[in-house]
């Protein structure tokens, strides 16, 4: 198994193997999401309804397959292993706010963690297994070693695996890699 490229999101940049790719100063993720959909040139309409999370989980996926060459590859032989120490808390709190006036079934939809996994999925047509794991900290050689496991076992093609995370605090990581 080899690391064929990563991408690390935080406080305002993206840094693409190793080397920073874009800055942003913008102090809080919204502007900086949109500062990276744009300068990243992504086109798709139902990124403006996605919760923060799932946001920072799509980005980062679309930065880490840009300029990668999928066609030969099986959809159907893709997976995604990703994990958080939040799960969908900050999403879930977002929702909790909505129950007081008319609850929001747009919000909601973003109160599972795996819903992430679900749209990367759905816009690169991936079909492989997702899992999505809570932990306390990131623990990249379990996912390593877990993404390893599976692709000798599955046979597997490629793996997206790695970590986002949104905190109350408007910290934010997202830290992921692209395995073959």
């Amino acid at each position: 198994m080899e690391v064929v490229k990563s991408v690390r999101i935080e406080k305002g940049a993206v840094v693409v193997n190793g080397m920073e790719d874009f800055t942003f100063d913008a102090g809080e993720f919204k502007p900086f999401a949109k500062a990276m959909y744009k300068h990243y040139e992504i086109d798709y309409a139902k990124f403006y309804k996605m919760s923060p999370l799932s946001k920072l989980g799509f980005l980062a996926s679309e930065i880490l397959l840009s300029e990668m060459d999928l066609s030969g590859t099986d959809p159907d032989q893709v997976a995604l292993f990703i994990a958080n120490s939040s799960s969908s808390l900050h999403t879930d709190n977002i929702y909790q706010e909505t129950l007081d006036h008319t609850p929001s079934p747009a919000i909601f939809v973003y109160t599972l963690p795996n819903i992430l996994v679900g749209e990367i999925c759905i816009r690169n047509g991936f079909k492989g297994d997702g899992v999505f794991f809570v932990q306390e900290n990131f623990d990249k050689a379990f996912l390593f070693e877990y993404a390893g496991n599976h692709m000798e076992i599955s046979q597997c093609a490629m793996c997206l695996a790695g970590w986002v995370d949104m905190d109350f605090d408007g910290s934010y990581l997202a830290d992921l890699y692209l395995l073959k």
